[in-house]
């Protein structure tokens, strides 16, 4: 068996051991960015739906040719999001992760009309108020997310966040999980490779994983 269905094996079998309070799965979103296609197909073979990329440009040059072939891949947008590759990002992605101004809001909203498709979406929160992160302020977000959702109808899933690096990854998951009470949203995208399992512990249903199940990554 394939060295990438093995180490996604191992991921599964510590996360659906773990019970949580809602008894739903957290999904896995495979990150397969920088990672050929070589090395996704085993995995798609297997049975794995989620996948994740985090530039436009490399997803556009990997995935069209599989999406067609594979039509119950659901492909994740977990990077940053320019503004100028929204239009391009919409036709191609089922969810976006990273949604983090009003600007980026409107763009999604107007692409999506045109193509008449509903991507599912998530605010992406600067939990550690970082300067040099993306995201919305905490105190932003009850007006951002009734923006975006009353005015601009899009399909708010859920809420994503990238712990500071600098802080315990628990503090911020944590914190996210009572945000996510307050808002009542039924998704949280938080957790990579080290750290999803504390993620899990406060409610994340969606974890972000890449070397853990493709390897060390060239670039």
């Amino acid at each position: 068996m394939h060295q990438n269905i093995l180490n996604l094996q191992k991921i599964e079998k510590q996360i659906y051991s773990k019970k949580l309070d809602d008894n739903t799965k957290t999904k896995i979103i495979a990150v397969s960015k920088t990672f050929k296609i070589a090395d996704i197909i085993p995995l798609i073979d297997y049975g794995h739906i989620h996948f994740g990329e985090n530039k436009v440009q490399e997803a556009l040059d990997k995935w069209p040719d599989i999406l067609s072939k594979f039509k119950k891949l659901k492909l994740h947008m977990i990077g940053r999001l320019q503004t100028n590759k929204v239009r391009q990002a919409v036709k191609l992605f089922d969810f976006i992760h990273s949604v983090d101004s009003i600007k980026l809001a409107e763009k999604i909203s107007t692409e999506q009309k045109k193509i008449n498709k509903n991507v599912s979406l998530f605010i992406q929160i600067n939990i550690g108020n970082e300067i040099q992160k993306s995201g919305i302020p905490i105190s932003n977000l009850e007006y951002f997310y009734n923006h975006l959702t009353n005015e601009l109808k899009l399909n708010i899933i859920g809420l994503m966040c990238i712990p500071p690096i600098e802080l315990p990854s628990e503090e911020a998951f944590k914190k996210m999980n009572n945000i996510n009470k307050k808002i009542k949203l039924k998704e949280l995208s938080m957790g990579m490779s080290s750290d999803y399992m504390n993620a899990i512990e406060y409610g994340s249903t969606f974890v972000r994983i890449g070397s853990k199940i493709f390897g060390k990554r060239n670039s």
